[in-house]
């Protein structure tokens, strides 16, 4: 799909492009110097899991406020990677600036701003939280963070971005959805090769623990002999000293298990060439009971398994039908 916004008839160019990118990613407020004069081009393409969309546009102001996302059930990661010029990101506690030759993280459930006051053009990929959450953990850790993309798997994952879609009018639906995965886990690699996304409200040494405790689960996931003590074995500590890791990260360990399963589940119903049924899906992530996994969906997610495959494959049409118009 491809939105060009000028100031020649119709919207002005800034109500054009904030109409364009509350459609490409979620609603948002947005300021300009001259909200008439504002000019700009945002492309978008749809890798399965994976959105992706080039934007070149002048400098603009974005402010996503929480009355934007409190009906919303599917919560949303940005990344974002400058071409030109610096763009700026504040969220929470933490204010961050992003150089040309990296990329930024921005959580879509939580209030934000993000500016650059120069023409620039930048790469976007919004992404499930959950698929990443899946994958390495909470998200929480590494929003508003920059990283170097200069060197090793993030320049791998930034340079699979930009090729990518060149390539992508070839691509089957279920090749692009392959591909969207692909560019999932070099994100996710990318990211927990920097040393900041460890839990850093507790010491390094038992930081490290719990890491390695929560690596492992989403190692053996599947296994339906994981539990505390697996867990608590594998790592060589004792069962107490694990769940006291995970207190003092604000969540217990049988929780976080069922909360990774749900996520595999999440990521597995989004996905529109996924055939397996939603109790297939259930078991295959360590449910053995579908009324309590429904349950525990509902309340992880605040909507139905059904509702999720749902919303997936009208999102896919309708996405279909505005790349065939």
């Amino acid at each position: 799909m491809r939105y060009v916004v000028d100031n020649v008839g119709g919207l002005a160019g800034g109500d054009a492009w904030q109409a364009a990118v509350t459609e490409t990613y979620f609603p948002l407020d947005t300021e300009y110097r001259s909200r008439r004069e504002f000019t700009g081009q945002l492309e978008t393409w749809s890798l399965g899991l994976v959105g992706v969309s080039r934007m070149q546009c002048d400098g603009v102001r974005y402010r996503r406020h929480r009355r934007h996302f409190l009906n919303e059930s599917d919560a949303s990661l940005l990344v974002s990677i400058p071409e030109l010029s610096e763009i700026n990101f504040s969220q929470g506690s933490r204010s961050v600036k992003c150089d040309p030759g990296g990329f930024l993280l921005e959580r879509g459930d939580a209030p934000y701003e993000f500016w650059h006051g120069r023409p620039n053009a930048l790469w976007v990929l919004k992404v499930p939280s959950a698929s990443v959450r899946s994958r390495i953990g909470s998200t929480d850790r590494f929003s508003a963070l920059s990283f170097d993309g200069t060197s090793g798997v993030a320049a791998l994952f930034l340079d699979t971005v930009r090729t990518t879609i060149g390539h992508v009018a070839d691509l089957s639906e279920a090749a692009r959805e392959m591909t969207g995965r692909h560019i999932l886990e070099m994100l996710c690699l990318s990211i927990v090769s920097d040393d900041r996304v460890l839990d850093s409200s507790i010491s390094s040494i038992r930081a490290g623990h719990l890491h390695r405790a929560e690596q492992y689960i989403r190692d053996n996931i599947k296994s339906r002999s994981l539990g505390p003590q697996a867990v608590a074995d594998a790592g060589g500590i004792s069962l107490r000293y694990l769940q006291g890791l995970f207190q003092e990260s604000s969540k217990s360990i049988n929780g976080f298990i069922r909360d990774s399963r749900l996520d595999h589940c999440a990521e597995d119903l989004m996905s529109v060439t996924h055939t397996a049924t939603i109790a297939e899906i259930a078991y295959r992530w360590g449910f053995a009971d579908q009324s309590q996994f429904c349950r525990h969906y509902r309340t992880r997610f605040g909507c139905s398994p059904s509702d999720t495959r749902r919303e997936a494959v009208l999102r896919a049409r309708s996405f279909a039908d505005m790349q065939r118009h």
